[in-house]
């Protein structure tokens, strides 16, 4: 077996598991490898019931000490029993298993593992997992993979098969330089393989994810140095100069740009004039004024008689842009032709906007990945600007650059990455930072709350909704199937669409509710959208889809359940679907942990509606131990590397690059040529660096 054996050659894995792994992106060897746990169990000593805190999965020695009982409510099967060890009470709580009513007998001693939770002062195990004293005796002190799972797979169901995979597939040999892996103290490339899925001990599991995190950022920055150096060196083709159109335009304006935005804008300008080919990242918070210099830099490649494309990452998004644009346009007179070109269009409105796009006609192009189609023939292309940068990959930038010839990259992101790590994660381009809101947004009113505030929440929603105003609800979560029933730790995680139901059933009935994920067709998805964005859909439930999403200036209310599941970088860019209206917008974190650390990180965006603010303290209550902490999973697409948890390693992999370039630029000392052949050869690799 090889890294491109397709999974159902393993045994046990037949078509109906082999479709199940393509849902969740798994359809070789390589990729089975590749598909780590999402986080860990650790199995801890039996404690009595006197020493059990709230909020902590925990594993308890206990006699039933009430008559277990079963009720029906609707489809559901709630049995429930009280037990006790001498030293306290727990109340015990399972959700359809009522064969459980034959297994638990009062004045019967149990092992149970679970999550401990309080209701009404008592504390409560939901859904504990049973276990016999020799079994449990053999998974003490051992730490077990959790995978990321979906309908009709369980836990260990892949368990099984990545052992499988481990076992008859050939690793990639080390290839990491032996000074670095000194230098680092990094573990060996096919021991952290293995460790990462099933580890000795935790120590080991944290050191097997240092070796595979550091080689992810190790790679992606080496690539980005060599992008670097290859657009360093390409001359313009496109000398622009200044043109009056853009003065009359500022001047037209009823706002006055802010500080932040002139000095941008000039540096943009600089960039545009010189000798050398354009490629700026520009970062703003939501909110801050980056399209306005999106629009100046458009204006400006046509007044110099170019075309100008702006790709976004939805469709939503990108007629947004197009009616946006187009408004202004018409309304201060500035004398571009936009197109709009995205896959919702019929073959005649793509084909009409083909011809104006090869004629020359059309000079501002907004789309999305409609605008690299090879159908797509522009005559002269000056300016690519991409919208929200980190969910397109190099290598699509690449493209649509290459569409014209070699023209300025511009890059447009709301992601607030704290300078040091944008320097280092956006290495091929100069960085640009809009750090000043205008004067006139009024700033969101946030608050920290625990899962006893849902019912105020509620009725607040109400009140918002009967005045005319529109609600998001986030949840983690797509559907209940995601989780595994064993796993304690997604006890009471918030689905999209269960959530959906319990909200039809404590709202007003004439709420109208809609429910909204990355599972659906991108049609439906965009259809939810326009309703949402027209105001036929009051509340919106969705999972972080809707992160970069839709300007819906009349959304004054965003909740986040299970808040504490989120990194606080993502968290703000949430919050940012709201405040873009007349009307005061209030964001609501509601958090199913009150562990005091956990409060006290969600306390920072009760604080401060600055995202590089928040990015920069979240930065410091983050170390190098923290290592499986909440990813930010809205940023890069790293598999194990999460840019927050492991600045300190992002920060060693770039100088440990620099180094190596430094010393041997094309690779070819005796100690680099496993690194050189490894980044040569032509099998699978884990790390695509142009598609990040």
């Amino acid at each position: 077996m090889n890294y491109n054996t397709p999974v159902i050659q393993l045994k046990g894995v037949g078509e109906k598991t082999a479709k199940v792994f393509e849902k969740l992106g798994v359809k070789t060897i390589g990729d089975l490898i590749r598909f780590y746990p999402r986080d860990y169990e650790k199995f801890e000593e039996v404690i009595p019931l006197a020493e059990i805190k709230k909020g902590e999965i925990c594993a308890v020695r206990v006699r039933i000490v009430s008559s277990v009982t079963v009720r029906k409510i609707r489809n559901l099967t709630i049995l429930n029993a009280v037990a006790s060890d001498g030293t306290g009470k727990i109340k015990l709580t399972f959700f359809n298993m009522p064969f459980l009513r034959n297994v638990l007998k009062t004045g019967g001693v149990y092992l149970l593992r679970g999550l401990v939770q309080e209701k009404d002062g008592i504390p409560v195990m939901e859904q504990p997992k049973l276990f016999k004293e020799e079994e449990y005796q053999k998974l003490l002190e051992t730490v077990q993979p959790r995978y990321p799972l979906s309908a009709g797979i369980t836990n260990q169901a892949i368990t099984k098969a990545v052992r499988q995979a481990l076992s008859n597939c050939e690793l990639d040999h080390e290839f990491l330089p032996d000074n670095i892996l000194a230098s680092q103290k990094l573990m060996d490339r096919e021991e952290a393989v293995h460790n990462l899925h099933f580890p000795k001990d935790f120590d080991t599991l944290i050191d097997a994810r240092k070796r595979m995190v550091f080689e992810e950022f190790f790679l992606f920055i080496l690539g980005l140095r060599k992008e670097k150096e290859q657009n360093e060196v390409v001359d313009s083709k496109f000398p622009y100069v200044e043109t009056a159109q853009i003065y009359r335009f500022l001047e037209r304006l009823p706002f006055q740009l802010t500080n932040a935005q002139k000095k941008v804008w000039n540096e943009i300008e600089e960039d545009l004039q010189g000798r050398k080919l354009m490629n700026r990242l520009v970062q703003g918070d939501v909110g801050s004024g980056k399209t306005m210099i999106a629009i100046l830099a458009l204006l400006m490649t046509v007044s110099n008689g170019y075309q100008g494309a702006m790709m976004a990452p939805t469709e939503v998004l990108a007629k947004q842009h197009f009616d946006s644009i187009s408004e202004m346009n018409e309304k201060y007179g500035m004398g571009m032709h936009p197109v709009l070109l995205i896959g919702a269009m019929t073959a005649k409105e793509k084909r009409e906007a083909y011809a104006l796009i090869a004629e020359g006609k059309a000079d501002v192009i907004i789309g999305t990945h409609a605008l690299i189609q090879e159908k797509v023939v522009y005559k002269k292309l000056a300016l690519v600007i991409t919208d929200e940068q980190h969910r397109f990959g190099v290598k699509q930038r690449e493209t649509l650059a290459e569409k014209g010839d070699m023209p300025h990259v511009l890059v447009m992101s709301a992601t607030p990455i704290p300078r040091t790590l944008a320097i280092i994660l956006y290495g091929d381009l100069k960085v640009s930072v809009i750090d000043e809101l205008p004067a006139e947004r009024k700033p969101i009113k946030n608050c920290v709350v625990d899962t006893s505030y849902r019912e105020k929440a509620y009725r607040f929603i109400e009140k918002e909704v009967a005045a005319g105003r529109q609600v998001y609800v986030i949840c983690p979560m797509v559907e209940e199937a995601e989780t595994d029933s064993d796993d304690p730790s997604m006890v009471n995680v918030e689905n999209v669409i269960g959530y959906t139901e319990k909200l039809k059933e404590v709202l007003s009935p004439s709420i109208q509710i809609a429910y909204l994920h990355g599972k659906m067709k991108s049609s439906l998805k965009n259809e939810i959208m326009e309703a949402f964005k027209n105001k036929n859909i009051d509340v919106l439930v969705s999972t972080t889809v809707i992160e970069v999403g839709i300007n819906v200036p009349n959304a004054t209310v965003m909740m986040v359940e299970n808040a504490e599941r989120f990194g606080l970088a993502q968290l703000h860019q949430l919050r940012g679907r709201v405040g873009r209206g007349e009307h005061q917008s209030y964001c609501i974190f509601v958090s199913s942990s009150d562990k005091k650390e956990t409060m006290e990180r969600l306390e920072i965006l009760n604080k401060s509606n600055d995202g590089f603010k928040i990015a920069e303290e979240d930065l410091k209550m983050r170390g190098p131990g923290d290592l499986f902490g909440i990813r930010q999973s809205g940023e890069f697409a790293f598999k194990l590397g999460d840019i927050y948890n492991d600045a300190v390693l992002l920060k060693e992999a770039g100088s440990c690059v620099d180094k190596l370039l430094s010393e041997d630029t094309f690779l070819e000392k005796k100690e680099n040529e496993r690194l050189k052949a490894y980044l040569e050869k032509e099998s699978w690799n884990p790390v695509d660096f142009r598609t990040i």
